[in-house]
């Protein structure tokens, strides 16, 4: 009966007063009062020490800007925190660690990851990575070996070891995802070990100017015999007598990217699958420069069978030639007895070259088109104007077993896609 009296006193002087009362917390008078909000410390991390600590309010929400989807960060390297090292950050982490890279240049650091369910990011303005004459093994600025490995906004250059294959990432073990990163001027960007087990994917990167040491082919992506590859919104420019992109790969799927080699770059073949495999090429703009040393956009086979399964579906890409001939596919049918299915439809090429029909397969819905027909992006003719009479010439590509070759993204440059919906209106090349 007593609380019940102090509730009623409470309630009709707040009537009363018309509820100004309120100003002065009148129900903080309460004897039943609710506790006060404790304050807010931000997120909890794992120091270097092993202790556990506050990650600040202001990085907090930093983080939650993005809808709060990125996982907690437990380690923090940079050169005012307790790990400076991503020499020391490797050697240090454990499993499902979530490391966190501060901007700066870091030089001379090659790391081995060897955990399982790592997350790499670097935070803010991208860090660099910076080989200075060190690598991990002799092989690369970075070795991972672990398990389930995501790496994001971090870059990789001037790698170099005495084999002359030193890779801003060496690749050898489990699942690996590379996310809005930069290699640059690495003797290999990426390169991977052969094994069917490992899965590798590369997603809105940049991959630019190979080393030109005579004699060497150093290739922007190098990508082996594993058993599942997939390359999209990634961009791929100045390379030197080796390849953009070259995928032994299983399986491969290379999707709304630009890989144009730019008026420097003296690239060998833009994009190779030299032992075939199943290779899914979808929307992506492929450009040859005028300075190659070999005619040829886009190669298939020219190593022979590996995999049971081979198949080639070219469907919706831009492929633009600079140099006064060449091809815009090459299929070595002879060396796979049992022959090769492929599918080049409703591609768009610009410039002179030859796009010989297949051997067997679906060729459909490609054109050409002059420069003088077409808007320039990324520093290439690969738009039609919104009059051109190719604008909803083609119809759809169907389906590839359970997968779609409907486009469903555009490239966006730098890098990045975007999605689109394509109707059944549509037009050939990279861009609706």
């Amino acid at each position: 009966m007593a609380r019940k009296s102090v509730y009623r006193s409470v309630l009709l002087a707040l009537l009363a007063s018309g509820g100004n009362l309120l100003a002065g917390n009148v129900f903080a008078q309460a004897p039943d009062k609710l506790p006060l909000a404790p304050d807010y410390h931000g997120e909890i991390r794992r120091g270097a020490d092993g202790k556990l600590m506050a990650l600040p309010a202001s990085e907090s929400a930093a983080k939650n800007r993005a809808g709060n989807v990125a996982p907690k960060a437990t380690m923090v390297v940079g050169s005012s925190e307790k790990i400076t090292t991503l020499t020391e950050a490797a050697r240090l982490a454990k499993d499902s660690e979530v490391i966190e890279i501060r901007p700066g240049n870091y030089r001379g650091q090659p790391a081995i990851w060897t955990q399982k369910d790592l997350v790499i990011r670097g935070i803010g303005a991208r860090p660099v990575m910076l080989a200075d004459g060190q690598s991990a093994e002799g092989k690369a600025i970075w070795v991972v070996r672990g398990g389930n490995i995501r790496i994001e906004n971090v870059e990789f250059r001037g790698a170099r070891v005495a084999d002359g294959n030193g890779a801003g990432i060496r690749f050898e073990k489990g699942r690996l995802t590379v996310h809005a990163c930069r290699f640059a001027d690495n003797e290999m960007g990426i390169l991977t070990a052969n094994s069917a087990d490992l899965s590798l994917e590369v997603s809105d990167s940049e991959f630019v100017n190979a080393p030109r040491h005579e004699g060497q082919l150093h290739h922007l992506l190098y990508v082996g015999a594993i058993g599942r590859f997939v390359l999209r919104g990634s961009r791929f420019q100045n390379g030197y007598l080796g390849h953009l992109v070259k995928s032994r790969a299983r399986e491969s799927h290379v999707l709304y990217n630009m890989l144009a080699d730019g008026n420097e770059g003296r690239a060998s073949y833009e994009l190779e699958f030299p032992n075939g495999g199943v290779a899914y090429v979808i929307g992506n703009v492929i450009g040859q420069s005028a300075g190659t040393d070999n005619p040829s956009i886009i190669s298939y086979g020219a190593e022979g069978q590996r995999w049971p399964e081979n198949a080639l579906y070219l469907v919706h890409n831009t492929l633009v030639n600079d140099m006064h001939a060449g091809n815009f596919l090459t299929v070595h049918n002879e060396k796979f007895p049992a022959g090769i299915e492929v599918w080049a439809i409703n591609n768009l090429t610009v410039g002179n070259g030859n796009f010989f029909q297949p051997a067997q397969g679906r060729f459909e819905g490609n054109h050409s088109a002059s420069r003088a027909e077409l808007i320039e992006y990324g520093r290439l003719p690969s738009r039609l104007t919104a009059v051109s009479p190719l604008r909803g010439s083609v119809r759809s590509p169907g389906s590839a077993g359970a997968v779609d070759l409907m486009p469903n993204a555009e490239f966006t440059y730098p890098v990045g896609s975007r999605p689109i919906q394509a109707s059944s209106s549509l037009s050939p090349g990279a861009f609706q």
